[in-house]
């Protein structure tokens, strides 16, 4: 019996990162995990949902993008001048501490700073808008009766990220804050074993006296190349809800998040190394039943001795799948390949953006009868 109220899309990529240092650790190395008894290069979730968020900048109009800052309260300000323009500054920005004062998210401040909260905040700029003008209404409101308000409000409208990302509110034990991630992105890892290279370069001082010649500064870069795979997943139900139960905004952001998860790519050490690259290899799938992430085609490494790791990471994917949906599962509902010759429908990009949606557009009507 299939899962009406379920509508699960896959995303797994196989995807060639040419020398470069894409995500760093704290000691300024690429980041890598044990995997399988062998080192991977890895890439995590949250350096490649930044990059996402970027492209999201690109392609969005500014109100369906969500701000993450601690400065909330020069957020509401703003939104309250534009709504009364002979407004003093530090008057709006008192009406605005009044909103996080209630929330009790302000940090301590000292004297004659502006508040700030406690942790990032994620809000989209139709909640600011929507929190402005209810104090601006509302100016006698006591903290409770505020407090009610803006946690309604702020349960309501949410930016395209908020709604795919999630927002968890460190700064409260107030649970009601908090907007559940209708995506979920793993950790990038290489399908084979890597091993870190050192780059040493040097630079000229351009004004050096000509009887002290040499480097002026001398340094070393880590970096590595690999073919990973790439996974991620959006709880379409999910969205749909946070979204407001709008079938087309639905449809239209997973689409996004189609497009930024296949194209973006995180921004380390980009000039160094020209970084960019699309993938070799997507399958997108829809399910109702679960998410299914088949890093486990890569949990023995793969080898090759000459002709580079792409087309065999391909062929252990959709090997290993067809192993997943024999033992396990049923095959997914619908199934689009780029760069692959499965038994999925193999497309192009703007192909495979267009069949998702028009698909999901399609199943959320079951959604909607709920």
């Amino acid at each position: 019996m299939k899962n009406l109220d379920r509508i699960y899309v896959d995303f797994h990529v196989i995807q060639t990162v040419p020398p470069s240092c894409v995500n760093r650790d704290d000691t300024g190395s690429p980041k890598t995990a044990l995997y399988g008894g062998v080192r991977r290069a890895r890439v995590s979730s949250q350096s490649w949902k930044r990059a996402m968020r970027e492209m999201f900048c690109e392609d969005l109009d500014k109100k369906d993008i969500g701000i993450r800052t601690k400065r909330i309260v020069n957020l509401l300000a703003e939104e309250l001048l534009k709504l009364k323009m002979n407004m003093q500054l530090q008057d709006a920005q008192i009406m605005a501490e009044k909103i996080m004062n209630a929330l009790e998210l302000l940090a301590k401040k000292k004297k004659g700073e502006v508040g700030k909260t406690k942790a990032l905040f994620f809000i989209s700029r139709t909640q600011a808008h929507n929190l402005a003008t209810y104090i601006l209404a509302n100016q006698n409101a006591t903290d409770k009766d505020i407090k009610k308000m803006a946690k309604t409000l702020l349960n309501q409208d949410n930016s395209i990220d908020i709604a795919l990302f999630g927002r968890m509110v460190a700064a409260s034990d107030d649970l009601n804050l908090n907007v559940e991630a209708s995506a979920q992105v793993a950790h990038s890892i290489s399908t084979h074993r890597v091993d870190n290279e050192y780059d040493y370069f040097t630079a000229i001082d351009d004004l050096a006296p000509e009887d002290k010649p040499g480097a002026g500064m001398i340094g070393v870069v880590e970096y590595n190349s690999s073919t990973m795979y790439r996974y991620a997943t959006v709880a379409a139900h999910n969205l749909f809800k946070e979204l407001g139960g709008e079938k087309e905004a639905t449809a239209a952001a997973v689409g996004e998040f189609a497009k930024a998860f296949i194209q973006s790519m995180p921004t380390g050490k980009q000039n160094t190394f020209a970084n960019r690259t699309l993938p070799d290899a997507v399958l997108v799938t829809i399910r109702r039943d679960q998410p299914i992430n088949l890093v486990g085609a890569f949990e023995e490494p793969v080898r090759t001795v000459e002709g580079g790791y792409v087309k065999p990471s391909i062929q252990r994917l959709e090997k290993y799948a067809e192993q997943v949906y024999d033992q396990y599962v049923d095959a997914p509902e619908k199934a689009w390949a780029i760069g692959m010759e499965g038994q999925e429908e193999t497309v192009n990009m703007k192909e495979l953006l267009q069949g998702l949606q028009d698909t999901l557009l399609h199943d959320m009507e079951s959604l909607e009868k709920e």
